[in-house]
């Protein structure tokens, strides 16, 4: 398989320009995990190999759950690779929620899957909404890591597809800022915390 950042280069998914990341840091790149998305043949390869890292760590989840939106497809590529259930949370009075008659049980471990892992933020919310529908976590897979340190972040296992070491600052010591740059963008769909 080729790199995540191979395929990304090749969609168009590594973006550069000021960005507002949803952690409210700015950034200079952002990883656009949509755009190879949008191809069957990449969603299935970089699927492909996020299971095979998923089986490698011994996770044998029986349903995969993507936080809406950005999760939705990929998570449901994840499920296919798998051969697993996918369902899919949302936000309801800000805070995640399974809706359209999705539901868990105990006797399926869950994977919480997430296209770009930044802080991982949606993934503890994804965490937390699974324990209280009465389910177990198998753990945390992501195609594309970006957080300092996850395993001081999660109390599950946790695999990535590929690890990316892209810089961020605070909205006062950005150098795009200094420099004059245009106000950041913000590409993703969460809102800045």
């Amino acid at each position: 398989m080729r790199t995540v950042a191979e395929i990304l280069g090749e969609s168009g998914g590594i973006l550069t320009g000021h960005f507002l990341l949803s952690s409210g840091r700015h950034g200079d790149r952002y990883l656009q995990l949509a755009a190879p998305f949008q191809h069957p043949d990449l969603a299935a390869e970089l699927a492909s190999g996020l299971a095979g890292r998923v089986r490698e760590a011994g996770l044998e989840p029986r349903v995969v759950l993507g936080p809406a939106l950005g999760a939705i497809v990929p998570g449901f590529a994840l499920a296919q690779a798998l051969g697993v259930r996918f369902v899919f949370c949302e936000r309801e009075d800000g805070r995640f929620a399974l809706r359209r008659g999705f539901a868990l049980t105990a006797a399926e471990p869950v994977l919480v899957v997430e296209n770009t892992l930044s802080t991982g933020g949606s993934a503890l919310e994804a965490i937390a909404l699974v324990r209280e529908a009465g389910a177990a976590v198998a753990g945390v897979a992501v195609y594309c890591d970006r957080i300092p340190e996850p395993r001081g972040v999660f109390d599950v296992p946790y695999v990535s597809l590929e690890r990316f070491e892209i810089p961020n600052w605070a909205p006062e010591d950005c150098p795009l800022c200094r420099a004059g740059a245009p106000a950041p963008i913000k590409p993703g769909s969460r809102p800045p915390r």
